[in-house]
């Protein structure tokens, strides 16, 4: 069966156009709380999973260990998060400090701002039928990889 529809233009680069704008959506947001958006991320995740090996975040969050190590080391200098010894004498921890809990509830809430003003900007069907199109192109996008191997 032929497709009745062809893509045109590049999906990478339509993608990037508009991560780059909703970033900067989000940012504008989470600016003022002295976080970026990636690290109001990596903080979340840090807070709702910790402590938890850097590995797994790594791979929960869909990155790799690199950038997870050189994402980590802002929120260190913080004082927002600690590494430490694992469970066993091989293994690291990441854990989310007092200090980063409370930094991430500020940045939650203007995280939460930055949410809403996407949605009335794009219309809350848009934004809903968004999510479900992105989670099913991921889905099928991981399942390639796993045939791939």
């Amino acid at each position: 069966m032929v497709d009745a529809v062809k893509p045109q233009g590049c999906t990478n680069l339509k993608l990037r156009e508009l991560s780059r704008v909703v970033t900067r959506h989000y940012d504008a947001h989470v600016a003022p709380t002295g976080l970026k958006n990636s690290q109001y991320s990596l903080l979340s995740h840090i807070v709702l999973l910790g402590p938890i090996r850097p590995g797994e975040l790594a791979a929960r969050m869909r990155l790799d260990a690199s950038t997870l190590t050189r994402n980590l080391q802002p929120l260190v200098a913080a004082g927002w998060v600690e590494q430490g010894p694992g469970e066993d004498a091989r293994s690291r921890s990441v854990v989310a400090t007092e200090a980063g809990r409370a930094k991430r509830a500020e940045a939650q809430r203007a995280w939460k701002h930055a949410q809403l003003a996407l949605n009335a900007r794009l219309g809350n069907e848009r934004v809903a039928a968004l999510h479900a199109l992105l989670d099913e192109c991921l889905a099928a996008l991981e399942e390639g990889e796993t045939d791939d191997e």
